[in-house]
């Protein structure tokens, strides 16, 4: 899907997003990434929700985000203790589903809130996955 904003100049915003792969200002990911209004890192090792530990978490906690946004399709149980992980740094985590995650991240860095958005693509061809 496709969508368009008003930009402010110079920072991160998502362009476009498929399961599979997202459009960060002139940028193609095809990987799970960490993108904030000025960061985007492409080769975090946390490849699903379910995978999240304390050495996922610290790219994330490096950038001193007041919201983090994690976004990935279908529903994700989180391990046990990442949200009392964030608590303890005083971080908001919101789990929501990919398109809402970069719907919602455009927004917030519109509006210069300190957000986050961890989003985890789907990186297995279609053609490879089991039916």
């Amino acid at each position: 899907m496709k969508f368009t904003l008003d930009a402010r100049a110079g920072v991160n915003l998502i362009g476009a997003y498929s399961l599979s792969e997202l459009r960060i200002g002139a940028r193609i990911v095809v990987g799970s990434c960490i993108v904030t209004a000025d960061t985007l890192i492409t080769d975090w090792q946390a490849r699903a929700p379910e995978e999240l530990g304390p050495v996922e978490l610290e790219p994330l906690f490096a950038l001193q985000p007041q919201i983090v946004l994690l976004g990935a399709e279908g529903s994700r149980a989180l391990p046990s203790g990442v949200r009392t992980a964030f608590a303890a740094q005083g971080i908001a985590l919101e789990v929501m589903d990919l398109g809402a995650a970069c719907r919602t991240f455009n927004i917030l860095v519109q509006e210069e809130r300190r957000v986050a958005a961890a989003l985890f693509l789907d990186e297995e061809p279609p053609e490879k996955k089991a039916t």
